[in-house]
């Protein structure tokens, strides 16, 4: 009897295809925007634009199209009452704030003292520091895990066959329900923030967008910490393949991808399509509806095929018949704990051919899905899709083509190391496209959040139930950023163009500038500018309010241009030197003296606004 095959696989044909042309490879967008002079400054302030024509730029222009020999060129629209956009270029940060904002969630003043103590020059610097980060349990990291057991964090040390017994079995009321995805969401912040394990954060989140679940789904919701803690971070630095067998048994992604109710007499292809185009080959490797057995093999290694089709994506459903959940199933009542379980009944016994290879029928339970995930693991173009997108985060929004291939080439070579993902994060890390980069990404609006909180002194602590921390995650849903919220399988995308939208923008800088404010009865939201600047600065002029301020946000001073549209702002009228009082009321007999703690606020949210700190 044939096997069947789901109905949708016409319609997810055609949308991929059209993705595909649209957008590009892996469907999604991967070309290279510039940054515009849509000053923050200018917006809030009436500042007039600035830049330095001599600097190079830090991200290059997108090529318009030619026209046609003979062919007029279109005028170039501009709206009225408005000048054309400028290519804005941006000073070149030093080593130190480049590394740290390229492997953290934002260089700190201490971090930079930290770094610069390392070596005696930049590449010995970079090398200790590399290797101290890919070594988080030799990291003293006791003060955060106190911060987290003071904010009352209940589920993060849950095992998962307590998650089930306290937040799934009884079906508990909502709250209850999806507490555990909620603490994961909100210690994803706290960490960003305080931990001293920066890397392993960055990393964590990386495979969480790479084996992407939404953790505010019903189901998924309260297995959440064991995805996170037991499946990716335990895996973030180790062995790939390790890691997608535990993807694979893992109860979010079962139910996320629908793999628990994958049967022989009910095959869903959800997991399967989504195991081989997003978390192994990727579309980019995608041909379509093709004969198998004509698939060329792949120039790399010859006994593995190019690329996959619709038939290996069926064949691998097939072979992941059975995998499943003890959930209380109506044929399996009393298994009833989360945990993962391998049911032959369920599962299609027959022979299949999967990326070029024979399984043999009625083989050994679970060995159909362990040699495709041997397979895919083992396979050239995995490991350099992997590779591409590691570089992707790390250095640019367009991966050097040679740096993905020397470090697809260890990948692939320590696919059975315990530690092929250090190996290989480490050469990324260490090499010269990544010691040249700069200003090649843009921040996400997360990590906008994080690295705001962490230039800041924040001494706050994101938990369930705190009015703040409801506050700053329903500004940030506005950004489309929340950690762990994105609903499609494919994870956040992690190109610019993705985040540099007027609306994005525009909701990223309105919660940042939130940040600065003051609460009811002049407290501070949630960062001690005042206190900060007043244990810091000893006189108050705006060259010494900028520098300070630069220097604490930034890690450098900006050109002098940029840095003087800052000065005029905060003198208000009044020379750069002058004396600034420490107060924050109305003075109408001097200008320059108008709500000056107001203006030093206003001051920090426009460095926090400006393209040196949202690029990296």
């Amino acid at each position: 009897m044939p096997r069947k095959i789901a109905k949708t696989s016409k319609m997810r044909r055609k949308v991929y295809a059209v993705l595909a042309e649209r957008y590009g490879i892996e469907g999604r967008l991967h070309f290279q925007a510039p940054l515009r002079t849509v000053d923050p400054q200018d917006a809030l302030a009436g500042i007039a634009k600035t830049a330095e024509p001599s600097a190079p730029p830090p991200i290059a222009p997108v090529a318009s199209p030619s026209p046609a020999p003979g062919a007029t060129a279109p005028p170039r629209r501009v709206a009225a009452n408005s000048s054309p956009s400028q290519l804005l270029t941006l000073q070149r940060a030093p080593f130190a704030v480049r590394v740290l904002n390229n492997t953290t969630f934002g260089a700190t003043a201490a971090s930079i003292a930290a770094f610069n103590a390392l070596g005696a020059n930049d590449t010995a610097r970079l090398t200790a520091f590399v290797d101290q980060q890919l070594d988080p349990a030799a990291i003293d990291d006791s003060a955060f895990d106190a911060r987290l057991t003071a904010a009352g964090y209940s589920t993060l040390s849950k095992s998962l066959t307590q998650l089930w017994a306290d937040h799934v079995a009884p079906d508990p009321v909502w709250d209850i329900r999806m507490r555990p995805a909620w603490e994961t969401q909100r210690s994803a912040l706290a960490r960003a923030i305080y931990s001293k394990r920066q890397l392993q954060e960055v990393m964590v989140g990386f495979w969480h967008n790479h084996f992407n679940v939404t953790a505010n789904d019903f189901s998924v919701g309260p297995v959440s910490v064991h995805y996170n803690r037991d499946v990716l971070r335990a895996n973030a630095f180790g062995n790939f393949r390790t890691m997608l067998e535990a993807v694979a048994q893992s109860a979010a992604m079962m139910y996320y991808l629908d793999n628990a109710s994958n049967t022989r007499s009910g095959p869903n292809e959800n997991f399967a399509r989504e195991l081989l185009e997003l978390h192994t080959l990727g579309a980019e490797n995608y041909l379509g509806f093709v004969d198998p057995f004509q698939v060329p093999p792949c120039p790399e290694d010859p006994s593995y095929p190019i690329g996959y089709t619709d038939v290996d994506v069926y064949e691998t459903a097939s072979a992941f018949t059975g995998w499943s959940i003890k959930d209380g199933h109506w044929q399996y009542p009393t298994e009833d704990d989360g945990t993962f379980v391998y049911r032959s009944a369920w599962h299609d016994a027959g022979p299949k051919f999967v990326l070029g290879k024979f399984l043999n029928p009625e083989q050994p339970a679970m060995k159909d899905g362990r040699d495709i995930l041997d397979r895919l693991a083992s396979h050239p173009r995995v490991a350099k899709f992997i590779c591409k997108k590691l570089i992707r985060r790390f250095v640019s929004d367009a991966p050097n083509p040679a740096l993905v291939d020397s470090a697809a080439a260890i990948f692939r070579q320590n696919w059975q190391s315990p530690n092929q993902i250090k190996l290989t994060l480490r050469h990324i890390l260490l090499s010269d496209a990544f010691k040249n980069a700069w200003g090649m990404k843009h921040r996400r609006p997360f990590e906008l959040v994080a690295a705001t909180l962490r230039a800041l002194d924040c001494n706050w602590t994101p938990r369930v139930g705190d009015s703040k921390t409801d506050e700053v995650f329903w500004l940030m849903s506005f950004t489309g950023n929340v950690p762990y919220e994105w609903p499609a399988p494919n994870g956040y995308p992690d190109v610019a163009v993705a985040w540099s939208g007027s609306n994005s923008y525009a909701m990223s800088w309105r919660l940042l500038n939130w940040m600065t404010e003051t609460g009811d009865g002049g407290s501070s939201t949630l960062v001690p500018i005042l206190a900060t600047t007043r244990a810091n600065v000893s006189s108050w002029t705006a060259n010494n309010l900028v520098d300070f301020w630069c220097q604490r946000i930034l890690g450098y001073i900006p050109t002098a241009s940029r840095r003087q549209v800052l000065v005029s702002f905060m003198a208000q009228n009044g020379a750069a030197t002058d004396v600034i009082a420490d107060t924050d009321t109305w003075a109408a007999s001097n200008p320059k003296a108008h709500y000056n703690q107001q203006r030093l606020r206003s001051l920090v949210s426009l460095i926090l606004l400006s393209p040196e700190f949202i690029v990296r």
